[in-house]
């Protein structure tokens, strides 16, 4: 079956993550995608280990496939030559080069959109292409500190923490995937390609949502809360007699329930925790009495007493737990695929669930160059044009 994005052709000129995971899922809808790296393959993600399968890297693995891959010298007449025949024939093209990189390549997109007018051109720099920051390198970790983010993950015995993954890349990832689509959809009214900006940084605040909201409204600078909620108690992890679980009570019917089955009824009439707000300003007062219940029977009983009531709970499972999860595996989460260099390997599948159009894994992620000579000789060049 056909993706929903069979007809679109993607040039990509980003390495490492935000970029390559924005231009996967492109591809995982049906998008044709063409990875372009400098000779011998200049993605850093390729040497990102270990581990490694036959010198494949997991990392570079994690957010390339559903690509074609072409090597090109991007400084040579000959480069530029197959850039912009690639251009001309392209939907959109990305990059995440450093402010003032592609004008300097002589690729900014002015002088793309000449070539194709109705080319949707995506920049990915750390800081955006304004601004006094916007020759600064930015990197997930100092835009996680830059951004407010660590200030609010942790606590106040463990100061600042990143979340455990490169989030911002991901979220600009995301943003830059929403935005492609956007302006692909505006091009079908007015014919014309256009311009996209993006930043880590602002993706990064962007995500802030209500914690930056409340800042706004109270100027109150938000503490790290570690696993509490900023605004929903009570919202967090507890100690069990075997281990831990999340709780996430989020109104007055739900908290009412809990009480109930941790056979403190009076817990819900107490006029300290009555409604939600009553609560976050009792949480001192609230937690202790509930941690000492929850303390006295196993995860696995609180679990099934909370399902059995419709309170929000769930464990904290570790990735080989996630892994044999059977919901996740009965959703397609995760893919097995056949890699020329690597041999099997195994993916993190798509979320996007169509009901005709399905997302899917029609390409391993290439190895350097793997299908230069095919995409040269199908613009007229080629390799030793390049």
């Amino acid at each position: 079956m056909a993706g929903a994005l069979e007809n679109i052709k993607i040039l990509d000129l980003s390495r490492v993550l935000a970029g390559p995971y924005c231009t996967m899922i492109l591809g995982d809808l049906g998008a044709e995608v063409i990875k372009v790296e400098a000779p011998g393959g200049s993605d850093e993600t390729r040497k990102w280990g270990p581990p490694f399968q036959n010198g494949v890297s997991a990392y570079y693995l994690c957010a390339n496939r559903n690509k074609k891959s072409i090597t090109l010298d991007l400084k040579s007449e000959k480069g530029h030559e197959a850039i912009k025949e690639l251009v001309r024939e392209s939907d959109v093209i990305i990059n995440n080069f450093k402010t003032g990189t592609m004008q300097r390549l002589g690729l900014d997109y002015e002088t793309l959109a000449d070539i194709n007018p109705g080319i949707v051109y995506c920049s990915i720099t750390g800081f955006g292409e304004t601004g006094p920051y916007k020759d600064m390198p930015g990197y997930d970790f100092i835009i996680q500190a830059m951004s407010g983010l660590m200030s609010i993950t942790g606590d106040s015995e463990s100061g600042p923490k990143k979340v455990g993954v490169a989030i911002t890349d991901i979220l600009t990832g995301l943003y830059a995937c929403i935005g492609i689509q956007g302006a692909l959809l505006e091009r079908t009214q007015s014919g014309k390609g256009q311009k996209l900006d993006l930043s880590l940084y602002d993706s990064a605040v962007s995500a802030l949502v209500n914690v930056g909201s409340n800042y706004l409204m109270a100027g109150k600078i938000p503490e790290a809360l570690g696993n509490q909620h900023a605004n929903i108690v009570p919202y967090q992890t507890f100690d069990t007699k075997d281990g831990q679980m999340v709780i996430a009570v989020g109104n007055d019917h739900q908290f009412q329930r809990l009480c109930n089955i941790l056979e403190k009824p009076e817990y819900a009439s107490d006029e300290r925790f009555r409604t939600n707000p009553d609560r976050v300003a009792s949480r001192d007062d609230l937690i202790p009495l509930l941690q000492k219940a929850f303390v006295t029977k196993s995860t696995a009983y609180w679990q099934e007493k909370c399902h059995e009531n419709n309170i929000p709970c769930g464990p904290i499972q570790t990735i080989d737990e996630v892994a044999n999860d059977p919901q996740l595996n009965e959703r397609n989460m995760f893919v097995d695929a056949s890699h020329p260099t690597a041999g099997d390997i195994r993916m993190i599948g798509s979320p996007l669930k169509f009901s005709r159009t399905p997302a899917n894994v029609r390409r391993h992620p290439p190895d350097a160059g793997e299908h230069t000579n095919d995409i040269l000789e199908q613009l007229g060049l080629t390799q030793s044009n390049n």
